[in-house]
């Protein structure tokens, strides 16, 4: 896996967009009109710079597949932090921002207060899904987590994503609603 610069950001933020298009969790939240797709991309725009600040970005070695790593003891409110956030709001409007930082809120709630890896998306150019690519780059982020010595922490509404953690070591350890749920799932060091 490579570690992604900023000049990989519109292939990360590509892939994310095309990825998360037809979520339902991130649909539930982003206003449902023509800017719609421009707004999916603003936020993951907001997520690359925010995590390459604090935390990671990785693609995979095709370019094909990326993921998006938070360390949020590190995380930090700097000026510019705060510009990113009002930004942020500027783009998805108050009602959007209020509603994701009360799912963030109930999620942060069901974290560890040690320091851990935190995956926030991890997503797969849909043109080259269902080759392994995503299989792949979850191993090389577990890999990489053993290393940090950090437990790997993420959350899925997608069932079909369950089966795909469970095999790399995961476990469900919490499930919250949002009017759907959503799996909160762990994966320690050894």
């Amino acid at each position: 896996m490579l570690k992604a610069e900023s000049k990989d950001k519109t292939i990360v933020v590509d892939i994310l967009t095309k990825s998360f298009n037809e979520n339902r969790s991130f649909n539930s939240i982003i206003k449902q009109d023509k800017h719609r797709v421009n707004r999916i991309r603003k936020v993951f725009e907001y997520y690359f710079d925010t995590c390459s600040r604090y935390g990671s970005v990785y693609l995979s070695e095709d370019k094909n597949a990326c993921a998006v790593i938070s360390f949020p003891d590190q995380k930090k409110v700097t000026f510019r932090s705060v510009l990113m956030d009002i930004g942020l709001l500027f783009v998805l409007g108050l009602k959007s921002v209020k509603l994701g930082f009360s799912r963030e809120a109930k999620i942060r709630a069901v974290h560890p207060d040690s320091a851990f890896y935190y995956l926030l998306f991890i997503g797969v150019n849909p043109d080259f899904q269902q080759q392994g690519i995503g299989r792949k780059l979850l191993e090389e982020l577990v890999a990489d987590s053993e290393v940090l010595k950090r437990p790997v922490y993420l959350e899925t509404y997608l069932e079909k994503n369950i089966e795909l953690y469970k095999k790399a070591g995961f476990k469900i350890y919490n499930e919250l609603d949002f009017g759907f749920p959503v799996f909160c799932m762990k994966r320690e060091f050894n």
